[in-house]
C-alpha cells in the first residue's frame, strides 16, 4: 500500500483539531491523538540510537522493523474501531454511473506482532547473564540510548492504556499489548549494547 503526501502544512489544524483516519476531527488534546503522538515519539527516540548509539547491524536490523511497526501501531490508534467496517465506496464513473471501488480495510495490530516481538526478546535474552540487581541506564551510548528508547515506550503504553479507559470499545487493546512487550525488548537489547556487562543498581550507593 502506496502513501502519497504532497504538501508537509495543510493549516486545517490551526483551530486546534485534528483528523483522525477515519477522516473525523477530534481536538489535538483528545487522548487518542495523545496516544499515537506517544507513539510517534517512541519510533523517533528509536531512529536516535539507530543513528547515534553505535549499535551492531544485528540489533539495528531489529530496531528498523520495529520503527516499521510503530508506523502500524499509529496507524491503528488514529483509526477507531467500529463493528462493521465499511469495506468499499461508491465512486462515479467517466459515463456518470455509481460505481463500487474497493478501499483497504483499517490496519490493525494483530497477536503476530506481538508474537514476532516475543521471538526477540527470547532470541536475545538467551545470550545474557542471569540479573544480579536492578539496571541504571547507562554503559555504551547504544545502551544509554535504548533505555530512554524503553521509558518512552512505557509511557506510550501507559497513554494507550489511558485511551482504553476513555474509549474501550473503539480501541485496538492489542496495540497496547505491542507497546508493553517493546519496551521489555528494549531493555534486553540495551543490555545486550553493553557488551562489557551491566551498570547495577547498587542500594544506598555503598554507603
Amino acid at each position: 500500500m502506496s502513501v502519497r503526501i504532497n504538501r508537509v502544512y495543510t493549516k486545517v489544524g490551526d483551530n486546534g483539531s485534528t483528523a483522525l483516519g477515519d477522516g473525523s476531527r477530534v481536538p489535538k488534546t483528545d487522548p487518542r491523538l495523545g496516544a499515537y503522538a506517544e507513539v510517534d515519539e517512541t519510533n523517533s527516540v528509536i531512529g536516535v540510537a539507530i543513528a547515534l548509539g553505535g549499535l551492531s547491524e544485528e540489533i539495528a536490523g531489529v530496531l528498523r522493523g520495529v520503527q516499521n511497526d510503530l508506523f502500524d501501531v499509529g496507524a491503528d490508534l488514529c483509526t477507531p474501531v467500529v463493528p462493521d467496517p465499511p469495506s468499499r465506496h461508491p465512486a462515479i464513473t467517466p459515463d456518470g454511473d455509481a460505481a463500487r471501488r474497493s478501499a483497504p480495510a483499517p490496519l490493525r495490530i494483530t497477536e503476530e506482532y506481538v508474537q514476532r516481538l516475543e521471538g526477540w526478546c527470547d532470541e536475545f535474552n538467551e545470550r545474557l547473564s542471569k540479573l544480579t540487581s536492578f539496571i541504571l541506564p547507562g554503559g555504551t551510548a547504544g545502551a544509554a540510548l535504548l533505555h530512554q528508547a524503553r521509558t518512552v515506550s512505557r509511557r506510550a503504553e501507559r497513554a494507550g492504556w489511558g485511551l482504553i479507559e476513555a474509549d474501550a470499545e473503539r480501541t485496538n487493546a492489542v496495540a497496547v499489548k505491542y507497546l508493553n512487550r517493546l519496551s521489555d525488548l528494549l531493555f534486553i537489547l540495551a543490555r545486550l549494547a553493553n557488551p562489557e556487562g551491566d551498570v547495577l543498581w547498587q542500594p544506598g550507593g555503598g554507603r
